[in-house]
């Protein structure tokens, strides 16, 4: 397996990745196969949708069992096997529409399920693919009484091993109110605590193969707790000014996808006029 080495902004090598997780007969880890037989058809559960989407409200589980699906990763969980179908209010196929016949959980902890999702193409064609589905997060950005700094902290990502300045936030649990969680998150991560939240948007960071919603909140009228922020998620605080943002973003200082969605929007939408 090739060594992925990274460039300055901390994006691996083009080359480096295919080498690292291209596999012949696959497409990146997806498998293709042929359009199913009929006979092969009938042991899979037409399942369609997503029922967190806006035009498709409710949500109903589907076990049963789904043959063909081969899981890439070595099982650590009691449920392996289990297959989860959603429904959508429409089950109708467009003429666009992926049809999900199942999924078959390879890994589930508290903060991720791991699947492998049986898919079919409009034109008939059959593969399989891992989705991810994880709770919801909600990040907040914090601006001065001017509108013209932005509350930031400055942490170290192990994962893309990078340096970067972030939005204060979190995962949503189940029973507590998004806006609720984003302002503590503020405050565990800053030491400030805004007394003004609005709800700005929400969106889905990576569609095309995980379900993990993002909220995305304004925080206004923020008040210095003298809390320490986290050690372990904060390395720096600062007032950022919100002019240096596309700077900033351009030298690879602000990577998350989260982070640089909430400050364009504040720029496009909120920040003065006069910018």
């Amino acid at each position: 397996m090739s060594t992925i080495s990274r460039s300055p902004r901390c994006a691996p090598s083009t080359a480096a990745t295919r080498d690292a997780t291209t596999r012949p007969g696959t497409w990146r880890g997806f498998q293709r196969h042929s359009p199913a037989t009929p006979d092969s058809r009938r042991h899979l559960p037409t399942v369609t949708g997503d029922p967190r989407c806006h035009d498709q409200p409710g949500w109903h589980h589907q076990v049963s069992a789904v043959r063909g699906l081969r899981p890439a990763v070595r099982p650590t969980i009691s449920d392996v096997g289990e297959t989860v179908g959603v429904p959508s209010k429409d089950s109708r196929p467009g003429p666009t529409r992926w049809i999900i016949h199942g999924e078959q959980v390879i890994d589930d902890t508290r903060r991720l399920r791991l699947s492998i999702a049986q898919v079919e193409l409009p034109d008939g064609v059959h593969f399989e693919q891992y989705v991810l589905r994880m709770p919801k997060a909600a990040m907040t950005v914090v601006l001065d009484e001017a509108r013209e700094r932005v509350l930031m902290i400055w942490r170290h990502r192990f994962v893309p091993d990078c340096w970067t300045w972030e939005l204060p936030g979190g995962y949503v649990d189940s029973d507590e109110d998004p806006a609720i969680t984003a302002a503590r998150e503020v405050q565990e991560e800053t030491g400030w605590r805004p007394r003004s939240m609005t709800l700005l948007t929400r969106f889905q960071p990576l569609a095309g193969s995980a379900d993990f919603e993002n909220l995305l909140f304004l925080g206004e009228d923020a008040e210095d707790t003298g809390t320490p922020a986290d050690i372990n998620e904060t390395a720096r605080v600062e007032w950022i000014a919100l002019d240096s943002v596309h700077d900033r973003i351009a030298r690879g200082e602000i990577i998350g996808a989260g982070t640089q969605i909430g400050l364009l929007h504040i720029l496009a939408f909120h920040a003065p006029r006069s910018r």
